[in-house]
């Protein structure tokens, strides 16, 4: 008996290990290096800019897809509007809050749907292009944290597993430069660990209010070729209409 419940004490211990986090000041940098990547953007208060997708699928021709989004970040207010192709121009995205809907503008309906859903039948989530800084430390818990290199630049290298139903991944791997803290690849895994999707950020522009991520490549790593760049284009800092966070609004495009 003594030995049974040693050998079940040794299969629990070993389960603690295995999800074990870091040490609570380990975790603290990682969270403010993880903060500091959403501060050193552009993106503060209300923006709107052009997202452009290009879609690209083995044995299929390339896919160009195309978005406006308009986000108040201090408010958790985003609408994201489809403007391309033409035959689904219309459809849109409106999230308050922890409350996020789909709109279809044949139907008219609105359907409650969630962060991870994708923007079109691209590789580009709609947590993807949330700004919100509070994120990190509300759905994640940190995972490891280490240094490296990536490419010329030397890079925090932080994992997070997810705590809460949140976020699109189980556990996500970001490569943070060490100079300026920008997000250069982030690895998203599922919970068993099998790698799902690659991110590639390989061109920043230097703005007034930050720095904004004008390209990026996802791809995706189930499907070996398939893969979505991402263009941001048509940046705008001014003050946004309220109108602009409605339901009244996507009914009113069409």
């Amino acid at each position: 008996m003594k030995k049974l419940i040693s050998s079940i004490a040794l299969v629990f211990t070993a389960a603690a290990l295995m999800f074990a986090q870091v040490d609570t000041k380990t975790a603290e940098q990682a969270y403010k290096i993880m903060e500091s990547t959403n501060d050193v953007l552009a993106y503060h208060g209300d923006y709107s800019a052009t997202i452009s997708l290009v879609v690209e699928k083995p044995g299929k021709p390339k896919e160009n897809i195309q978005f406006k989004i308009y986000e108040r970040t201090d408010k958790d207010l985003m609408t994201i509007v489809q403007m391309f192709p033409e035959a689904d121009k219309g459809k849109g995205y409106l999230r308050d809050g922890d409350n996020i809907w789909s709109y279809d503008p044949i139907s008219r309906k609105f359907t409650h749907t969630s962060i991870k859903e994708a923007l079109g039948d691209s590789d580009v989530k709609i947590d993807d292009v949330n700004q919100s800084k509070a994120k990190w430390r509300e759905n994640y818990n940190v995972a490891e944290f280490k240094t490296g290199v990536l490419g010329k630049y030397e890079v925090y290298i932080i994992t997070l597993d997810a705590k809460t139903t949140e976020p699109s991944y189980q556990k996500s791997t970001y490569y943070i430069r060490k100079d300026v803290p920008l997000l250069l690849k982030e690895e998203d895994f599922s919970g068993s660990g099998r790698l799902m999707r690659t991110i590639l950020v390989p061109k920043y522009s230097k703005v007034t209010a930050g720095y904004v991520a004008t390209q990026m490549i996802m791809k995706d790593e189930l499907n070996k070729g398939e893969s979505t760049q991402q263009v941001i284009s048509e940046l705008s800092f001014n003050k946004l209409p309220d109108r602009l966070f409605t339901k009244a609004y996507l009914e009113g495009l069409n």
